[in-house]
């Protein structure tokens, strides 16, 4: 086993934990390590990515279930317009995303690049909102749930998911605390029951498009279990404010390094 590969699968453990703590950015993490670190195709990482997040969150969404810290209502509110977004964005847009994305004389686009491009930029975005936003990180109080503008946010981050194979906590978590008015540890738990289904739901959607290699990705996610089991351990002892700043400026970096590397290298 290589270098790569022992960071790779190390890796693993840290896309759970941060699932664990934060209810999101796993699969920020997860594409480029899978990409980057094991040396997947960009195209195969999205469906990969897809069954490591969407499984990870379940057992994450047990454990805080357990706790009582998962809102059922919210869940379903946004889940649903969501679920319909990402089987269809799957199976219809990302079979069509034609490869070159573009091509002139003087200017080549591949869908894999197009892809790792697309997911930079979302990292990047996602950066913003986890360093500026300090409204997601208050305790917030419960109120009348915005189903229609659940629902919205519930489209929006179903077609992320499926272009991209990110689950979208990121997006996911300000939601349920704006516009649901959940406290930030319910919000956490709500989630992960959002993404695990999200996620899911896009991995079978695409299954007939690629070939899994099975033993690789039942390790890879034993690992990214294992990962979250301690990441919602660890809740009881870190900081949620300061750990998502923290976390907000690693993807910022890591969304800066994939976009010169794509664009530029």
């Amino acid at each position: 086993m290589s270098s790569h590969e022992i960071l790779g699968f190390a890796a693993s453990i840290l896309i759970g934990i941060t699932l664990g703590l934060i209810g999101g950015g796993g699969s920020i993490l997860t594409l480029p390590v899978l990409v980057y670190l094991l040396g997947i195709t960009p195209t195969v990482s999205t469906t990969y990515s897809l069954f490591v997040v969407g499984t990870t969150s379940l057992v994450g969404a047990v454990r805080y279930s357990w706790q009582r810290l998962v809102h059922y209502r919210a869940a379903l509110a946004f889940s649903l317009p969501s679920f319909v977004a990402v089987s269809l964005t799957r199976t219809y847009l990302v079979p069509a995303i034609p490869d070159p994305v573009f091509s002139t004389p003087a200017f080549y686009l591949p869908k894999n690049v197009a892809i790792m491009v697309v997911f930079a930029l979302v990292m990047l975005a996602a950066s913003g909102t986890m360093i500026r936003d300090r409204q997601t990180e208050s305790d917030g109080s419960r109120g009348r749930i915005s189903p229609q503008l659940l629902a919205a946010e519930g489209v929006l981050v179903g077609m992320l998911t499926g272009v991209v194979g990110a689950g979208g906590g990121f997006l996911i978590i300000p939601s349920l605390v704006l516009l649901a008015h959940l406290p930030i540890k319910m919000a956490v738990g709500t989630s992960l029951l959002i993404i695990s289904a999200n996620s899911l739901i896009g991995f079978l959607s695409g299954l007939a498009f690629e070939t899994i290699d099975w033993r690789f990705l039942l390790a890879f996610t034993a690992l990214s279990v294992i990962g979250i089991l301690l990441g919602t351990y660890l809740t009881r002892f870190v900081s949620g404010p300061k750990l998502k700043t923290i976390f907000g400026w690693f993807v910022f970096a890591t969304g800066v390094y994939i976009l010169v590397k794509e664009t530029f290298l």
